[in-house]
């Protein structure tokens, strides 16, 4: 049996930080706004935006040693379009992040403009986290993807996700030489 892929055990830790990155990032743009916080407060945003880019990174990189093995059943369009897509959203992220630490080095006077462009790109790259997410998880729910993973010396019938992504690929082989 082949190793089991870490792609999406990993890649939930960007998605899941996309989504609650916006909300840290308005609720300490409001703070610092208001005067409640310090601007070093800020290096939260960087902190979590820095991991999401991490995790982001690695993620792809799992992806790209996963993509193989996932081809044995679904496309290789399939999996580039799912990829292009995941590129996008880490390059975005790491354009936030760039913006997020710059928070912490300009001129106080713009720091509170600046954290509101934080939190438009962030809110941007949660969208884009959407994007990518829909595109993986129809890889493995629409499309089968995670039968790659699935026992192949099974009998017939015996494991019916992997006789369902057998024939969808083939139709699509067929689909593709006409």
């Amino acid at each position: 049996m082949p190793t089991l892929p870490l792609h999406p055990a990993i890649v939930h830790v960007p998605l899941g930080l996309a989504f609650v990155l916006p909300l840290v990032a308005a609720g300490l743009a409001v703070a610092l706004w208001r005067g409640a916080l310090p601007r070093r407060s800020f290096a939260v945003v960087v902190a979590l935006q820095a991991i999401l880019v991490g995790g982001g990174v690695v993620a792809m990189q799992l992806g790209e040693r996963d993509e193989k093995q996932a081809e044995t059943v679904i496309s290789e369009k399939l999996i580039e379009a799912h990829e292009e897509r995941a590129e996008v959203f880490v390059w975005a992220a790491g354009a936030v992040l760039a913006v997020s630490a710059a928070v912490l080095v300009v001129p106080a006077a713009a720091a509170t403009a600046v954290a509101g462009v934080v939190v438009a790109g962030t809110v941007a790259v949660a969208a884009l986290a959407v994007s990518a997410g829909q595109a993986g998880g129809e890889l493995v729910y629409r499309h089968g993807a995670a039968s790659a993973y699935l026992l192949r010396s099974a009998p017939a019938g015996a494991i019916p996700a992997v006789d369902a992504a057998r024939v969808h690929r083939e139709a699509e082989h067929d689909d593709e030489d006409r």
